[in-house]
């Protein structure tokens, strides 16, 4: 059986190499290929692995844990709670800005592409990798929670002192994956209006800087347009 070749950063490629070679992955690619000979899937194929693309390995310093892309044209960029530039904001990402406004008096920006803050070390992971068009879901349980699990827990297993954000209860169950002992869990409710603002007040922005400048890191600029 010939194993998936896959097109990503080589420092996640080391990391994950069982992964890849797995039948299980072989399985999910062949899934996906299936798919987009009778439906249109988000992200496009290039920017499936965007997250660990633009985040290698070595650099992660805050990982932030979504469940599915967007599903919608044009927004889902491979990172979670992000969209392309020029894409409307979805509800959980103008929330997420209007917490960082209030944490950190950073106006809320026009732009939701999220990219800065992947490039300086945050980890902007969906639990699900890829999504059939409008239809929410779609590509749940078929592989990617099994691979993206073995990122976190390769991440708690290897590294140190790194800060995990879990908004809202899905995420909160990645728990289980990491070393409390290791690394610093903040937990808060999800961003999106239907937990009613609970989101609103956990001020991790703020807390995350303080963590990694306690120990010796440079903190996170969490400005999206400089």
């Amino acid at each position: 059986m010939t194993k998936p070749d896959v097109d990503i950063h080589k420092s996640w490629k080391k990391v994950l190499d069982e992964q890849f070679n797995s039948d299980y992955f072989y399985k999910l690619k062949h899934f996906l290929l299936n798919e987009k000979e009778k439906h249109l899937v988000y992200p496009p194929g290039n920017l499936i692995f965007a997250a660990l693309n633009r985040t290698p390995f070595d650099n992660v310093k805050v990982v932030i844990i979504g469940q599915d892309p967007y599903h919608g044209p044009g927004q889902a960029n491979g990172l979670c709670f992000s969209v392309s530039p020029g894409i409307r904001k979805p509800p959980s990402l103008v929330n997420v800005f209007k917490e960082l406004r209030d944490d950190l008096g950073i106006p809320i920006p026009q732009d939701g592409n999220l990219e800065s803050w992947a490039d300086q070390g945050v980890l902007l992971l969906n639990a699900t990798l890829t999504v059939r068009a409008g239809a929410a879901g779609s590509h749940q349980k078929k592989g990617w929670e099994k691979f993206t699990d073995s990122i976190i827990k390769a991440i708690s297993d290897n590294k140190k002192g790194i800060i995990f954000l879990l908004w809202g209860n899905f995420a909160q169950t990645k728990a289980d994956l990491i070393l409390s002992d290791k690394h610093f869990i903040l937990k808060a409710a999800h961003p999106s209006p239907l937990a009613r603002g609970a989101f609103f007040g956990c001020k991790h922005f703020s807390k995350t800087n303080k963590i990694l400048e306690h120990q010796g890191i440079l903190p996170i600029d969490w400005r999206i347009e400089k």
